[in-house]
């Protein structure tokens, strides 16, 4: 009798051990799964690291704050897309085509072939090059608007810059409206060599042409607006506006200490400093900009 109850009691014991491996694997298994499946598909840009105060900011937060860290006012760099929809009314805007310019004249090689840095470029940006040129209303103000996209080849001026830049200014004259350009560039493109260096002082004579027509002409220097761009088209404006804590300069501060062999003040090449040494008239926070855009075209326009 004895022997029967020790034999049931481990018949039970094993059932209970099913019973709770079964409901291991067909309950707790699939819920940590589900877990596990939910965790590796959670983006990994939900928060963003601010580079300078190293605050962490929730993406849709920093989104509907126009890329501005919300604790330092930090100015992080736009993409193309984004610029265009901050600054036209509604986002509403129309690009205007240019006609292309050949690709790689100089056929020109170092790690790789430039054909090769253009297509990849212009498959990761889906863009032609380091410009776009567009027609809207900025606060009610018709405008010929180029911008220049950072994102392309560090917004690098070659021949297709330049020659955008001469097409976007004879519309703006021969509409009669104004003509904006938001620089954002690291300098004239090596890989075009001297037909790049050409491009500032053709976009030179653009900017004069503008100036006999009685055409307003604005610049907005972003971060960061150098080389080249910075010796040509972008400190010749009419007015020229800065967003807050912009670098814009020729060569940069390192350079420039190594250069001079002196520590440079601070805040040196900001848009701040350079508005306090008269080079720029303008320094605007980015949620401001399209106003004090489109107030300054205005009193240009009447002008």
């Amino acid at each position: 009798m004895g022997r029967y109850i020790l034999l049931q009691s481990h018949v039970l014991r094993l059932k209970c051990a099913c019973s709770d491996m079964n409901w291991l694997t067909e309950f707790v298994r699939p819920k940590i799964q589900a877990l596990m499946d939910k965790s590796q598909n959670t983006p990994e840009d939900l928060w963003v690291k601010c580079a300078k105060c190293e605050q962490m900011i929730f993406h849709r937060e920093l989104q509907e704050n126009l890329h501005v860290c919300p604790s330092c006012s930090y100015h992080m760099r736009l993409s193309l897309a984004e610029r265009l929809s901050m600054l036209f009314d509604n986002a509403q805007y129309q690009v205007v085509p240019v006609a292309q310019t050949p690709d790689d004249p100089l056929q020109f090689k170092d790690a790789k072939r430039y054909s090769d840095r253009l297509r990849e470029y212009r498959a990761k940006t889906k863009q032609h090059d380091a410009i776009t040129v567009a027609l809207g209303a900025i606060h009610e103000q018709d405008a010929v608007v180029a911008v220049m996209n950072f994102d392309f080849m560090g917004g690098s001026m070659g021949l297709f810059v330049g020659h955008a830049f001469r097409a976007a200014a004879e519309l703006a004259i021969s509409r009669r409206l104004p003509f904006v350009v938001v620089t954002a560039s690291g300098g004239a493109r090596m890989q075009e060599g001297m037909l790049s260096l050409m491009q500032m002082p053709a976009t030179v004579i653009s900017v004069e042409r503008l100036s006999r027509a009685r055409v307003p002409y604005v610049v907005v220097l972003t971060d960061p607006t150098m080389g080249g761009v910075s010796a040509s088209f972008a400190m010749l404006g009419d007015v020229t506006l800065a967003e807050a804590g912009a670098l814009v300069g020729f060569a940069g501060p390192r350079v420039i200490e190594e250069t001079i062999k002196q520590v440079l003040p601070d805040g040196f090449q900001r848009a701040e400093f350079l508005r306090s040494h008269g080079m720029v008239d303008i320094v605007v926070e980015r949620r401001a900009l399209a106003g004090t855009l489109g107030r300054v075209l205005g009193v240009l326009r009447r002008n």
